[in-house]
């Protein structure tokens, strides 16, 4: 296996279209790392640049201590699984497996072994004899990320993988793929637009936007201590709550409003905000940090009265989607009993983990 490592790299299309802009990065030996973003944000042109598919108009792009730029794909030691399976529908699962390696002129006997070892590790060894048109879309899946894994590469591409698999299916498989990459210890690079795939596999998370990374980090902290708006956004669901307003003084502290929204700020947070009284900035709330209240009553400083718009039941807990006097908010809670639409609800807002932003770059104040 390998580390790849990304120097400065850009991309722009014909009619100056920057698809990527000056991104560096370091993928190191045996992690898994996930580029997510919306669609457009430049993940999957960084990804085919990897591969060769693409070629970077500036930067350098290395794998192991190899620079790659002008080295065919065929020769960069990879390998890449797409969205499509891009099977060969003539051929069975056994062939389809082992057509790189036959191309590659390696003996019969080595490409059986690598063949069966990989159909044993994702469970398809009952499927060698049939043809994709006979296969369900998550044992297509299973051939492709099989075919690479017979490459035995330094560095497997995944570009979308789930895309067309149903909502079950796609469970299992970032199960499958997460293993897969436990027991290979391989160097996995991961493109999705799905932010749920991006916590659940990768090792480190990186953020695109318009062509540039946003934040690079684990899951956990990427959720807990976003670095901007648009990364606090993009990663969670239901999405963070974002209410515009205003820091003003309250006694020896600062309170956040908005309208008839008027939330203590926590002293430990305050601190850190001393100085922007007056100013606009951005308050994020995520779901689970908006809390079941009852009419006239809950902490001081720290209820929001709303109306219910919408009522999701999970299971479990209940996504309420409100409307506070035109502030939309969205809270996750866990009740016996669905509240009536159109109902007044009171939430009891957890500012110890409310996140602020800058109202004019967006960047994270605390």
């Amino acid at each position: 296996m390998a580390r790849v490592e990304l120097r400065n790299l850009c991309k722009t299309y014909p009619g100056g279209v920057q698809a990527v802009r000056d991104v560096s990065l370091t993928v190191e030996d045996g992690e898994f790392v996930v580029l997510v973003g919306p669609s457009g944000c430049g993940k999957s042109t960084t990804l085919r640049m990897i591969a060769g598919l693409e070629e970077a108009d500036s930067g350098d792009i290395l794998i192991g201590d190899r620079v790659v730029n002008d080295v065919a794909p065929k020769d960069r030691d990879i390998a890449m699984v797409f969205q499509n399976y891009a099977l060969y529908p003539h051929m069975t699962v056994y062939k389809n497996m082992a057509f790189g390696l036959m191309l590659r002129k390696y003996p019969r006997a080595e490409i059986d072994r690598r063949v069966r070892e990989a159909a044993e590790i994702l469970g398809i060894s009952e499927l060698l004899d049939r043809r994709p048109k006979a296969l369900s879309g998550g044992q297509r899946q299973r051939v492709a990320v099989g075919r690479a894994i017979v490459r035995q590469p330094k560095v497997f591409l995944f570009d979308e993988p789930l895309s067309n698999l149903d909502a079950k299916l796609r469970v299992q498989m970032r199960a499958e793929i997460s293993k897969l990459h436990q027991r290979l210890g391989a160097t996995m690079v991961y493109v999705t637009h799905d932010q749920v795939e991006a916590m659940t596999m990768g090792d480190r998370i990186v953020v695109m936007l318009d062509g540039v990374i946003q934040q690079v980090a684990p899951p956990l902290e990427l959720y807990r201590r976003p670095v901007n708006r648009f990364v606090a956004g993009f990663i969670g669901s239901p999405p963070m709550n974002m209410i515009p307003g205003r820091l003003e003084p309250e006694g020896e502290g600062l309170a956040f409003t908005n309208g008839d929204i008027r939330l203590a700020v926590p002293p430990e947070k305050g601190a850190r905000l001393q100085g922007l009284s007056g100013r606009p900035v951005v308050l994020g709330l995520r779901p689970e940090h908006l809390r079941a209240g009852v009419p006239g009553q809950g902490r001081p400083g720290a209820v929001i009265h709303a109306v219910v718009e919408v009522v999701e039941p999970m299971g479990s807990e209940i996504n309420l989607y409100l409307n506070a006097k035109g502030v939309v908010l969205n809270a996750r809670v866990h009740l016996d009993r669905e509240p009536d639409v159109n109902a007044p609800y009171a939430l009891d807002a957890d500012m110890g983990a409310a996140h602020f932003f800058d109202a004019d770059t967006g960047n994270t104040l605390v």
